[in-house]
């Protein structure tokens, strides 16, 4: 996704980086925004890397390993073929899809309900599983080493690492299933996953989604534009007096703490470099574009997989890459 337009430096294109924003079943939403960007993909824009955490990194991988292999169109197919496999057709999985997303809302509403460690729960670990088969179906992460060339985008996925309590992020060929697993493992519903003898859990926990190692590349290779994909609102008018309405802003507010922490300091390097305390040859300006998915939704439906509800996103997502494309 590059040419020889006129944008950047000269005859050289604008160099674009994606980060994708986790958030579970919302995610398909930048499923949507990533599909509708690769198929309207602008002459003039490079694209130069692109991170995910949890969700968010699903899409990330499925979308670069579909560039990387055999192009765009490869890639919008592996975003439809990914979320097909993603969503709760079966009955049974329809039956448990909403009996998890009505307990999740009736605890939101502070009702008592009984918990159960993923350890101790079978279902958690089929689940884990299931994850993992539909990673591994759709994507050959032994390939991946292989096809992070010179001109590849940069890979980046978030994940923390539990006994260190730090964030780690894995990039390029250290990215496998076990990695993109983590990003999403959950803590109250999978067990952590062991990378390198360590547990690792969701990297909602870390960088959400990882912006700093889209911007620690050579000077050749740093984005000039970086294209935020943003599951939970920025901003929601009035004040959360119920308990649901308390729930929801919470999640949105945790869930945006490491992005807009992240997003100050690429605000704070554009501030030194126009203020010339730090050398061009190193460093760029970078423009910050956000892609709010920009509507309410309950937390509980973060994780309701029902096809419709994903399909609802989706097409909020194709309408959003829209808006963006035609505003450069």
């Amino acid at each position: 996704m590059s040419s020889d337009g006129s944008a950047g430096s000269g005859d050289d294109p604008t160099k674009v980086a994606i980060a994708c924003q986790g958030g579970g079943s919302h995610t398909a939403f930048t499923a949507g925004v990533l599909k509708g960007l690769i198929r309207e993909w602008p002459a003039d824009h490079e694209l130069v890397g692109i991170s995910g955490t949890s969700g968010g990194a699903f899409n990330a991988v499925a979308a670069w390993y579909g560039l990387v292999t055999a192009g765009e169109p490869r890639s919008i197919e592996l975003l439809d073929a990914l979320w097909a496999d993603l969503v709760a057709v079966d009955p049974v999985d329809r039956f448990l899809n909403d009996w998890l997303v009505g307990l999740t809302r009736f605890e939101n509403n502070g009702f008592p309900v009984a918990g159960i460690s993923p350890y101790r729960n079978p279902g958690s670990r089929v689940g884990k599983e299931r994850i993992q088969r539909i990673l591994e179906r759709h994507i050959d992460f032994d390939a991946v080493a292989d096809l992070c060339t010179p001109t590849a985008p940069e890979l980046v996925v978030g994940t923390v690492d539990i006994e260190a309590g730090v964030f780690e992020t894995f990039t390029d060929e250290e990215v496998t299933s076990e990695a993109v697993l983590a990003s999403a493992a959950v803590p109250d519903l999978f067990e952590a996953v062991e990378i390198h003898g360590h547990p690792h859990w969701d990297g909602l926990f870390s960088q959400n989604p990882p912006i700093h190692d889209l911007m620690s590349v050579d000077v050749d290779r740093k984005p000039e534009q970086l294209w935020v994909i943003q599951i939970n609102p920025q901003e929601r008018e009035g004040k959360p007096t119920t308990l649901p309405e308390i729930a929801d802003r919470r999640n949105e507010l945790s869930g945006n703490i490491s992005l807009n922490q992240e997003l100050r300091f690429v605000e704070r390097v554009n501030d030194w470099l126009d203020r010339g305390h730090l050398p061009e040859t190193d460093f760029k300006h970078v423009e910050v574009r956000r892609i709010p998915l920009g509507r309410q939704l309950d937390s509980s439906t973060k994780l309701d997989r029902r096809p419709s509800f994903v399909s609802e996103l989706m097409d909020l997502g194709e309408r959003r890459a829209a808006a963006l494309l035609e505003s450069l």
